[in-house]
C-alpha cells in the first residue's frame, strides 16, 4: 500500500466500513422514499374518488338544476297568460272576469313558483322597462350555483389526485436510484483492485446525493404528520 492510499479517506483499510454504513443510509431513504411514495398512492386513489363522486352528484344537481329552471320559464310564460287575459278583461270591462283571473293566477303562483322567483318576479315589476324576471342579474346563475360549487370542489380534487400521482412516481423514480446505489455497493466486493472499488464506491455515493436532493424538492403528501401515525 502506498503512502497516498495511506492517506485517503477511501483506503484498503476502511472501505468496508464505508460501504456497509452507505448501505444502511441507503436502505433507511429508500424504505422512507417507498412509505412517502405510498402515501402520496394512497391519497391519489382518495383524491381520485372523491372527485368522481363529487362530479357525479354535481351532474345530479346540475340535471335537477335545468329542470326547475325550465320548470320556472314555464311558469312565467304562462305567468304571462293570465296576466295578459286579465289586461284584455280589464279593458273590456269585464271586472267579473278580471277578479276571478287574478285569483287563479294569485293560486298559481302560489302552487307553481318558488320564493326566489316570487321575488324576481317583483323586481321585474318594479323595472321602468318591461323586462323578465331571469334578466334579474345572478338570478339563472342561481339555479346552478350548487352544482357548479360541486363540479369547482370536484376539479380540484383531480388536480390534487393529478399532483400526488406525480409526486407518486417521483418518489418511485428516487427509489430506483437507490436501488442502482443498493446494487453499486454490492458488487463492490467483486471488484480486485482498489482504484475501480474506489470509482464504484463514489459513483454509488453520487447516485444517492443526487437522489436524495432530487427527493427533498418533491412535496410531502398533503397534511401529512409523521406524529399522527404514533397516535391512538
Amino acid at each position: 500500500m502506498t503512502k497516498n492510499e495511506k492517506k485517503s479517506l477511501i483506503n484498503e483499510n476502511n472501505l468496508e466500513m464505508l460501504v456497509a454504513i452507505c448501505l444502511g443510509i441507503t436502505a433507511i431513504l429508500m424504505a422512507w422514499a417507498t412509505w412517502i411514495g405510498s402515501l402520496h398512492g394512497g391519497n391519489q386513489a382518495t383524491n381520485y374518488t372523491k372527485s368522481n363522486n363529487l362530479a357525479t352528484e354535481g351532474n345530479s344537481v346540475y340535471n335537477e338544476a335545468s329542470q326547475l329552471y325550465m320548470s320556472d320559464l314555464m311558469a312565467w310564460n304562462n305567468i304571462v297568460g293570465y296576466r295578459y287575459d286579465m289586461e284584455i278583461a280589464n279593458l273590456y270591462g269585464r271586472k267579473t272576469e278580471a277578479n276571478l283571473i287574478e285569483e287563479k293566477l294569485e293560486k298559481y303562483i302560489d302552487e307553481n313558483c318558488t320564493e326566489e322567483l316570487v321575488e324576481a318576479i317583483k323586481w321585474a315589476d318594479e323595472q321602468e322597462e318591461d323586462v323578465s324576471p331571469f334578466d334579474k342579474k345572478g338570478f339563472v346563475d342561481s339555479y346552478f350555483e350548487n352544482a357548479n360549487n360541486l363540479l369547482a370542489e370536484s376539479e380540484d380534487l383531480l388536480k390534487e389526485g393529478q399532483k400526488d400521482n406525480s409526486n407518486g412516481d417521483a418518489y418511485g423514480l428516487v427509489t430506483v436510484m437507490y436501488s442502482i446505489s443498493l446494487f453499486l455497493l454490492g458488487i463492490i466486493a467483486i471488484f480486485k483492485t482498489l482504484p475501480n472499488r474506489r470509482i464504484v464506491f463514489i459513483f454509488s455515493v453520487i447516485t444517492i446525493l443526487i437522489a436524495t436532493i432530487y427527493m427533498l424538492t418533491i412535496p410531502m403528501p398533503t397534511g401529512f404528520n409523521l406524529l399522527s401515525f404514533f397516535r391512538h
